[in-house]
């Protein structure tokens, strides 16, 4: 009895031995899974199939909602590329990490950001694709990222010696590619956090070869706010990004011979690509040349054609997408991955006329998100709460089981996916700076559940008022409405509470100018 004993404490030292040597070398991977973020550009909601879209198809994407969540009121603090990014990276306003547009900003990579809690606690960090903050990056154990917007043919990459290196074929295959590779070469006795940042779906919209005519046969219809008049709307009705007016026909819609630029973009295809883009385009071309369309016809077909591609250029997203699923699933990394995907803003497809994004109206300032968590988020949840990409970081590290910093100024949404919180905000902060391209102004604001409040400065000055229950379109501003004297102030002192709480002393300024 006692050797049985004594058996039996050697097994339990053993076993108390090897866990010890887990733990110090990375081995505790069911304490801290690892993580997989990936970010497209400009990749609306209503053309997922988890949000609803009939005709544009995303089984992948779809996938990860039908093994998790849809969140279905995720949105951005400042709807633009660059900043958005700085935004996820550092759980910061723009006004505070400082990158606020695409313009006149640089990022200080230098500063705090959740990836760099996490390569301290022994993570791999890697980020392959766009990132869009100036060529180079810090935190990541890994990286190599297009130069700013990048190509959609023959991309150059920047590596992390500063060299950049140019690989053949199509950057949403490539970076899918280089991800992959990078798995391969990882140390696999630690956990990992990837950043896969696609370049898809961003202007201009060029498909893979595969996907040119995928599209070709469907009938996109026109938007019920195609030919929105902006009413009681000064800043709509001042900018420049209408489908029918702003689409750039050698440049968006591929039609070269009608304008030159886009040259640039085509001729870094090599003779294969270059031959069956001529294929597929050269025809539409000339059959648009013979119908001799204008004014609303012509609007129309534009319209027809900016679909067609940016809903081709889904596809190879979508289906990259998948390989990233499937690559996990092949390695048995799949229960012990956290898969998060979503753009880094909404995009307009026609509503109100318009294409690109930037607005606090809903199509650009919501933005679609899933998020898949074996073993604790429950498989086809929907969460109704209003989260923001600004909750990423702090969301990542609460996942690792990390203290969130006091200056992030996100929220963890982990406690309403798993069940702990019921309850999330009861209002959201806005802020738009840049005041450039496609004419739109400035504007910062509020949004509650049921309303949304706006103040436009710089290019038009002037307050917007929505009632989102009665005007989900955003057609009708309210403002002067008597009906909402009384509610107006109250959206006001929340506006301003917020304003305090996340320190935006540009906004303050503003406010108290015209006070």
């Amino acid at each position: 009895m006692k050797m049985f004993d004594n058996c039996i404490n050697f097994k339990l030292i053993g076993i108390a031995f090897l866990l010890s040597l887990g733990i110090k070398n990375g081995y505790s991977q069911k304490k801290q899974p690892n993580i997989v973020i990936i970010i497209s550009d400009d990749h609306s909601y209503q053309t997922i199939g988890a949000y609803g879209s009939k005709l544009v198809k995303t089984p992948n994407i779809d996938r990860i909602a039908n093994e998790g969540v849809t969140f279905k009121k995720a949105y951005v603090t400042n709807s633009i590329c660059g900043p958005s990014r700085a935004v996820i990276l550092t759980g910061k306003y723009s006004h505070i990490n400082g990158f606020k547009d695409n313009e006149t900003s640089h990022f200080d990579h230098s500063q705090d950001m959740f990836v760099k809690h996490l390569k301290a606690d022994g993570y791999q960090t890697a980020w392959i694709g766009k990132q869009h903050l100036g060529n180079r990056t810090e935190g990541f154990t890994y990286y190599t990222i297009l130069p700013e917007q990048g190509d959609y043919y023959n991309p150059e990459f920047i590596k992390m010696d500063g060299t950049k290196e140019k690989t053949e074929g199509y950057v949403t295959n490539i970076i899918e590619d280089k991800a992959e590779d990078w798995l391969d070469q990882r140390d696999q006795s630690k956990p990992f956090c990837l950043v896969i940042g696609h370049k898809a779906t961003h202007r201009t919209w060029i498909p893979d070869t595969a996907d040119f005519a995928l599209y070709d046969n469907v009938k996109f219809p026109l938007p019920p706010t195609f030919y929105d008049d902006y009413q009681s709307r000064k800043a709509a009705g001042l900018q420049e990004m209408e489908v029918g007016r702003d689409l750039i026909m050698g440049y968006d819609l591929k039609m070269l011979s009608y304008s030159p630029k886009g040259e640039s973009m085509i001729n870094r295809m090599n003779p294969a690509q270059r031959a069956k883009f001529d294929a597929h385009y050269q025809p539409i071309e000339a059959d648009l040349k013979a119908r001799n369309l204008s004014g609303k016809a012509l609007a129309e077909w534009k319209y027809e054609r900016y679909m067609r591609d940016y809903a081709s250029t889904v596809a190879s997203l979508d289906r990259n997408i998948g390989r990233t699923l499937n690559y996990l699933d092949k390695h048995n990394l799949n229960k012990n991955t956290v898969v998060i995907y979503l753009s880094d803003q909404g995009f307009y497809m026609g509503e109100h006329g318009w294409f690109d994004k930037r607005w606090m109206y809903e199509e650009s300032f919501r933005t679609p998100m899933v998020m898949r968590y074996p073993g604790v988020v429950k498989p086809k949840s929907i969460n109704e709460n209003m989260v923001l990409n600004l909750d990423i970081a702090p969301t990542m590290l609460d996942i690792a089981g990390l203290a969130i910093p006091k200056a992030m100024q996100g929220e963890s949404f982990l406690p309403l996916i798993n069940g702990k919180a019921k309850k999330g905000r009861d209002a959201i902060f806005y802020h738009y700076y840049e005041n450039g391209e496609h004419a739109v102004s400035p504007h910062f604001g509020i949004r509650t559940k049921k309303y949304k409040l706006i103040r436009f400065y710089k290019r038009v000055e002037g307050w917007e008022l929505y009632d989102l229950e009665k005007d989900p379109r955003e057609l009708h501003n309210v403002y002067d409405d008597k009906t909402y004297q009384a509610l107006i102030p109250k959206l006001k002192t929340r506006l301003d509470q917020l304003i305090e709480q996340y320190k935006d002393t540009d906004a303050r300024k503003i406010l108290d100018q015209n006070k």
